[in-house]
């Protein structure tokens, strides 16, 4: 073979390339965090207020697993109070993983989440409450495994 075959071959081999890497780019999903991305900007100031007061309470929000289920436990200032909120597992590379939970404790300010509700990942916990003067925000990343 000449060196003339030698470079159509080098041309065809990098056009296919470049014509699979267009193909590939084209199927790629890219998917938002959120929908409606700018509302929740805007709204952005009620998280950082909420994140300061959930700093200043005496201990930060547990998140801990064990063998069946995430357990989510408030400060002690939470107990025998009216709370309202949610939880979002949010899964970063899969929008298919993300899950939303609203947020029931008990009496001791826990709450289980199990395990078969949420698959394999590595998840950012979001959790919103309010009792009934404040607002709370805090997030941690955890790993289900």
């Amino acid at each position: 073979m000449n060196w003339g075959y030698r470079l159509l071959v080098v041309f065809l081999v990098f056009a296919a390339g470049m014509g699979y890497l267009m193909y590939r780019s084209m199927n790629t999903n890219y998917d938002l965090v959120e929908t409606d991305y700018y509302g929740s900007e805007l709204k952005y100031q009620e998280v950082i207020d909420g994140t300061k007061r959930a700093d200043a309470l005496s201990m930060p929000v547990g998140i801990s697993q064990n063998s069946k289920a995430v357990v989510i436990s408030l400060p002690s200032e939470m107990k025998d109070k009216t709370i309202d909120g949610n939880v979002w597992f949010y899964c970063a590379y899969d929008r298919k993983n993300d899950r939303k939970f609203k947020l029931n404790v008990d009496s001791s300010g826990a709450q289980l989440i199990p395990l078969e509700a949420l698959p394999s990942g590595k998840y950012s916990v979001k959790i919103d409450w309010k009792d009934k003067t404040y607002g709370y925000y805090t997030e941690k990343v955890i790993s289900v495994l």
